[in-house]
């Protein structure tokens, strides 16, 4: 592993973006599952968010769950992917609750379950506009009733996904649609369901506000908590810390070239048709980071007079002529990120990452 690129975590601003989230969320009776996804669970990042105070834990990827059950993380852990068929047993030995739509998966689980002598619990998905994983509105009564009479699994609650797809944003009134509806379970089915899980950080929003319906009690917090921004909104949220991820990478070259290629332009490594304007001469620096490593649209230099002007799988080229500091060979340019730059990086062997502690 090149050690020279570093990503760099302050695990104290986790903590304290934790913290308050948890805090907003509880005080209108909203448990926090703390999202690990974002960074390929990391244990470190993860017992952050524990210290932090989060209600429980969730990652899209099983891989995940199961690496932090053997690291002996026993908080309550939630599967934020569809099940597969291919994969129940691991589920039930591993994920104490699943989000589903599909009855044949939710039945493989029940027997399953049975089977294992265990229970497993179901969040329900609802689409209420995002058009991603959820039942339509007019389907869920008949699933509940269906779910209700299978053994080894619990209908935990009714959930539902915002943003990820469609861009749809949550509002008291999709939002309320959940809890209309388990209104309406609870009178007709005669059962109680424990949990309506309102989505995500875009959520937060409304937690700002106040504006949460009454009756949501769980959010799935990831972004927020990692880098204190809401992508959906496209904000920073004010009240949490944007700077707990850093990014640096080396100078392997500083020379002034032309703004334009000389010749005849064909299609790039990735087969683009590269667009250039001509700007004159500028002074460039390559550095030792590129598409392989994270993606390169959900990086920012920290230095504003630092520009991105592209990258290939193994070098980024940036344009330093405006940047006030001279920048040579063997130094480092620093970068935040975004969810996606964070997400890619994460999961990258060619980074090192470094934990710090006792800084705030």
């Amino acid at each position: 592993m090149d050690d020279t690129t570093i990503l760099e975590v302050d695990l104290d601003k986790i903590i304290y973006n934790t913290s308050q989230v948890v805090e907003r969320c509880h005080r209108l009776g909203i448990a926090v599952l703390g999202v690990t996804k974002g960074f390929s669970a990391m244990h470190q990042i993860v017992s952050a968010m524990v210290e932090g105070g989060v209600d429980g834990l969730a990652d899209a990827r099983l891989e995940n769950i199961i690496e932090l059950r053997k690291r002996n993380f026993n908080q309550e852990m939630t599967l934020l992917r569809l099940p597969r068929l291919s994969n129940v047993e691991t589920i039930i030995r591993y994920a104490d609750t699943s989000i589903n739509s599909e009855m044949t998966v939710i039945k493989a689980l029940s027997e399953t379950a049975k089977r294992l002598g265990k229970r497993h619990n179901i969040i329900l998905m609802v689409d209420v506009g995002d058009l991603r994983e959820g039942l339509m509105i007019d389907q869920v009564l008949d699933a509940v009733m269906q779910i209700s009479s299978l053994k080894g699994v619990h209908l935990l609650g009714l959930g539902t996904n915002m943003g990820c797809f469609g861009g749809i944003l949550p509002s008291p009134e999709n939002l309320g649609i959940l809890v209309t509806l388990v209104q309406a379970i609870e009178k007709k089915v005669g059962i109680r369901l424990e949990v309506i899980s309102g989505g995500g950080t875009s959520s937060l929003s409304l937690v700002e506000k106040n504006n949460v319906p009454v009756g949501i009690n769980q959010l799935r917090i990831g972004e927020g908590i990692l880098l204190g921004t809401d992508t959906t909104h496209n904000r920073k949220i004010p009240w949490l810390l944007q700077d707990a991820f850093l990014l640096r990478a080396e100078v392997i070259e500083v020379k002034c070239k032309p703004s334009v290629p000389t010749g005849d332009i064909g299609r790039d490594a990735f087969g683009n048709i590269p667009q250039f304007i001509d700007k004159g001469v500028r002074n460039r620096a390559i550095l030792a980071l590129g598409k392989q490593d994270v993606d390169v649209e959900g990086i920012v230099p920290v230095r504003e007079s630092i520009k991105v002007m592209g990258a290939s799988s193994d070098h980024l080229i940036l344009d330093i002529t405006d940047c006030e500091e001279q920048i040579k060979v063997g130094d480092d340019v620093e970068f935040s990120l975004s969810y996606s730059g964070l997400l890619s990086v994460s999961d990258s062997s060619y980074v090192t990452k470094k934990f710090k502690r006792g800084i705030l």
